[in-house]
């Protein structure tokens, strides 16, 4: 079953330029933000967006495309995977202009997608479940998934180290099995 978004994949191929106009304002500031804070400019965002936009519109038109994930996650991969290729040619190559690059999404984009939206899925069920912990396993999850050593985690919240240790480990198995008892678990192919 399509993805709601489909919608923007028609008005691509219909020219609709209403929907094309919502398009541009929903997802074109996240693209613009990615190539800012990746060495690039507005007019690179620009040219990048509408490079991506017409490789999508050239796969739509070739193929009965449907899109199965939200046009934000979609666009986005294939934007950051086109604006790698970018800076590597401009590395390697001193500046290149965007227009030699291929329409080319290849299955790859797609695939990456599907698992960029899954991801987010699954990160979602994740921060929602760790709300229904308590606050000290909250705390105590977060400070060790931020890199910091048990050592650090325990010292930080005033604990021995082996009760650091073995609260962690309770608290990963509440988190888990709440994760685990969620409806949409399964749909999430963990």
């Amino acid at each position: 079953m399509p993805h709601p978004d489909q919608k923007y994949i028609e008005a691509l191929i219909k020219n609709d330029k209403v929907l094309l106009d919502e398009l541009y304002k929903k997802y074109f500031s996240k693209i613009k933000w990615m190539v800012l804070k990746n060495n690039g400019s507005e007019e690179d965002a620009a040219d990048l967006f509408q490079e991506s936009l017409m490789g999508i519109y050239h796969k739509a038109k070739l193929s009965d495309f449907e899109l199965t994930c939200p046009l934000d996650a979609f666009l986005y991969m294939i934007c950051k995977k086109k604006w790698l290729n970018v800076l590597a040619k401009r590395k390697n190559h001193g500046v290149t202009n965007l227009e030699d690059q291929e329409y080319n999404l290849g299955e790859d984009s797609f695939r990456l997608a599907d698992e960029c939206q899954l991801h987010d899925e699954r990160l979602s069920l994740l921060k929602s479940k760790l709300t229904e912990l308590g606050e000290s396993c909250q705390e105590l999850l977060k400070l060790s998934w931020e890199g910091n050593s048990m050592e650090e985690v325990a010292k930080m919240m005033d604990f021995t180290y082996g009760y650091a240790r073995k609260k962690k480990s309770e608290c990963m198995a509440k988190l888990t099995k709440l994760i685990q008892t969620s409806p949409i678990f399964k749909t999430l192919k963990w």
